[in-house]
């Protein structure tokens, strides 16, 4: 019997061992989150529209077909946002242009238009555009969600911003979708400061 229970013993701390050392070895036991809740949005006066990086360098069938999906959504909340008078800000990549924007969500010239890499606040007057217009809450939309969304969206929650995702106007590969839903939603930065919708779930 001792000789059973000291085998068993052997047996969990060389398991223990193996699954317990780094990610890199605990790997292949890495098991999805559980699905998000999906909630319902209310927007107001207070509530700005970020598109960030919806262009023809970052949004296409190569680099990211995805992205190609998120055109209407992001569309259809922007002419919501048009029509009730919300304020509208864009962003691009360094590199980028205003003329490149796509068609779907082009801004019609009187939109600032920020431009910085995956953090659309560093060295930028995105927050001093917000604040002009007593901003307090967020929709955030945008490629890639690995990058200026969830950069974006963690830079705004610490600066006192609430923030809303809707999940198709965000794009990337799939599992980097699911990993930054997964880090806003209970990261220290941005938790209980993040909501997750989708574009027709969004109220004004």
């Amino acid at each position: 019997m001792k000789k059973i229970f000291m085998l068993f013993l052997l047996i969990f701390l060389v398991r223990g061992n193996l699954f317990s050392a780094d990610i890199i070895t605990e790997w292949d036991w890495v098991t999805p989150q559980p699905q998000p809740t999906i909630n319902k949005a209310i927007v107001d006066n207070e509530t700005a529209l970020l598109i960030l990086d919806i262009e023809q360098l970052t949004c296409n069938k190569e680099r990211r077909p995805r992205c190609l999906d998120t055109l209407e959504p992001i569309s259809n909340i922007l002419k919501k946002f048009k029509k009730n008078g919300l304020f509208v800000v864009y962003s691009l990549t360094p590199n980028g242009k205003p003329e490149n924007i796509l068609n779907e969500v082009k801004p019609n010239g009187d939109e600032p238009i920020v431009s910085s890499t995956v953090n659309k606040f560093l060295n930028t007057k995105l927050d001093y555009y917000l604040k002009g217009k007593g901003i307090k809450k967020l929709v955030i939309t945008g490629t890639a969600a690995s990058g200026a969304v969830l950069f974006t969206a963690t830079e705004a929650a610490q600066r006192g911003y609430n923030i809303i995702i809707p999940v198709d106007g965000m794009s990337d590969e799939l599992f980097s979708e699911q990993a930054v839903l997964h880090i806003l939603l209970n990261g220290p930065g941005t938790k209980n400061k993040v909501i997750i919708t989708k574009s027709d779930m969004i109220y004004f």
